[in-house]
């Protein structure tokens, strides 16, 4: 049973520092055109789109099947739609969703919804993406679709349990002895971005393995996340900066092959929109990762 948890809970998927505080090269000010644009880079650097859009579906109108051993979860409607989307929602609930994994009738959501990485988002770029979702993304009367769950993986009482032992909401903090770089990487890499949560083991309670970040995982759809730390032999230790910064603009690798599977749809909807200097960023903080010799596969 413990190794069933685990698979549920797991299924879901240049810069400055101010005040202790990494943040991005914009501070729009509210309700601008410049933060609804920025709003828009924080949609791509989270990786929203991925799971929030069916194959051939409309943008950001939910219906995206996530497969697991429990069944499937479908990406919701995450459009100003005030019936189906988050149209009836006000800033704070928005806030409460991604901060805390909770809905604005106060339920706990299942953390296929990355909220234990997104609680460490930055006010400013959590605004920034309200502020785009709620002017710029057109509405979709677009129902959702429920979750297609056996029968003992439908109780959301048992998430409450899940959060108190895996889920500890608080800000991301630069780390002073790093360079602006390095903190901007490892922002966008363990908050915005959440690649941790699919490049980490998890523990027989669903948690991540924090004794061996980035050292990959088997996905419970059966694709596999790859070994990012620096081991010469399962992981990238033979990748450069620049073709881990290649990797995310373009998919191709060291060796000449292209990304497949979830990581394409990452690359083509997120990372290949970021700017040169926050690939480069997450390359250099992916870089200094602890070399771990873990094959996924």
């Amino acid at each position: 049973m413990a190794a069933c948890l685990s698979a549920l809970f797991l299924v879901g998927s240049a810069a400055t520092v101010q005040a202790g505080v990494q943040i991005g090269e914009h501070d729009p000010s509210a309700g601008t055109d410049e933060q609804i644009a920025y709003g828009e880079y924080v949609l791509r650097a989270g990786g929203c789109v991925t799971c929030h859009t069916a194959e051939d579906g409309e943008f950001l109108a939910g219906g995206r099947a996530i497969e697991s051993p429990f069944g499937a979860f479908y990406g919701p409607n995450i459009t100003p739609d005030a019936e189906h989307g988050i149209g009836g929602w006000s800033d704070e609930d928005f806030k409460r969703a991604l901060l805390e994994g909770r809905s604005p009738d106060g339920r706990h959501y299942y953390p296929a919804f990355p909220y234990t990485s997104y609680t460490k988002m930055q006010p400013r770029d959590v605004e920034a993406l309200w502020a785009f979702l709620q002017s710029e993304v057109e509405p979709v009367a677009r129902e959702n679709t429920p979750h297609d769950l056996v029968w003992y993986a439908r109780f959301r009482s048992s998430l409450m349990g899940w959060k108190w032992l895996h889920f500890e909401p608080g800000t991301f903090e630069a780390d002073p002895d790093q360079s602006d770089e390095w903190n901007r990487g490892a922002y966008l890499a363990n908050a915005l971005g959440h690649c941790m949560e699919c490049h980490t083991p998890r523990t027989r309670t669903g948690g991540l393995d924090l004794k061996r970040i980035g050292a990959g995982a088997r996905l419970p759809d059966g694709d596999v996340a790859s070994n990012i730390t620096p081991d010469r032999e399962t992981g990238i230790g033979r990748w450069g900066e620049r073709h881990i910064a290649r990797y995310l603009e373009m998919g191709l690798t060291r060796d000449g092959d292209f990304a497949g599977g979830g990581m394409a749809d990452v690359i083509d909807h997120g990372t290949a929109h970021l700017t040169d200097a926050d690939r480069r960023a997450i390359a250099i903080y992916i870089g200094s990762l602890e070399p771990i010799e873990h094959d996924p596969e």
